[in-house]
């Protein structure tokens, strides 16, 4: 939680409209902290507005659009402390199927937008002067690729190397970058095809038994942009429940 002597920190989370993202920004909004949601999703505006925060909508595969809404979202705030990437999008296809096009969208909204994103809201923190906090959404595919997630693996693997690049290049202006890998967690984004023999075979891979909540990663998120966690940078954190450990 911000302390009473702080202010209250200016919060970007983007592909915040539902599920983790919007997990996320509650976490931030409960902390005190002025949050902004970006998502193309005209949901955005009601799930902010039942968190009392605000929002911006865009679409971060469009790389004007990106750039236009996250410096738009930052001006609603008057600036930014912490910059949250969790937009991004997954498919199952196999490898000898994919198409240039699939593989063009998964790195165009998974790791292009997150470059953008970063690119606008470090600029404004360097111009700041007082540093900053930028989470990058990686994935426990981003370690340990999965069949049929060729795509998918290899955006959120390019996420991880981009976020320690983004570490090593700021750190001089005290803008820290890591990364989260989530495992498997639960949220309504593919919840009419999953079914509890599939939830069963997920959580037996956790010596936790059991899968993770939005609620988990949020936790994360926040931790990462709190005083404690000043000297954590280039990181990729595992938020797994022991799934993978490396």
């Amino acid at each position: 939680m911000t302390s009473p002597e702080a202010p209250p920190r200016r919060v970007v989370v983007t592909g915040a409209a539902r599920g983790i993202g919007a997990s996320i920004a509650a976490a931030f909004v409960a902390a005190g902290d002025q949050v902004v949601l970006l998502d193309r999703s005209a949901v955005v505006a009601d799930t902010a507005a039942d968190l009392g925060a605000k929002s911006v909508t865009c679409d971060l595969a469009d790389p004007v659009d990106a750039r236009r809404g996250t410096a738009e979202a930052i001006d609603t705030v008057g600036g930014v402390d912490v910059l949250v990437n969790n937009a991004g999008v997954f498919e199952i296809v196999p490898l000898l199927e994919i198409d240039a096009d699939q593989w063009s969208r998964m790195f165009d909204v998974n790791t292009r937008s997150m470059l953008l994103t970063i690119q606008v809201a470090a600029r404004r923190m360097i111009e700041q002067g007082t540093g900053g906090r930028i989470v990058n959404m990686a994935s426990m595919g981003g370690k340990d690729g999965e069949a049929g997630q060729a795509h998918y693996a290899a955006s959120k693997a390019a996420v991880i190397s981009l976020t320690q690049v983004a570490a090593k290049e700021l750190g001089a202006h005290q803008i820290t970058v890591n990364s989260i890998c989530p495992g498997y967690v639960l949220t309504e984004m593919g919840a009419d095809t999953r079914t509890p023999e599939m939830v069963a075979g997920w959580s037996a891979k956790s010596p936790l038994g059991r899968c993770g909540s939005p609620d988990d990663v949020a936790a994360m998120a926040v931790h990462l942009a709190s005083p404690s966690a000043a000297y954590l940078t280039g990181q990729a954190f595992n938020v797994t429940g022991g799934m993978i450990m490396h």
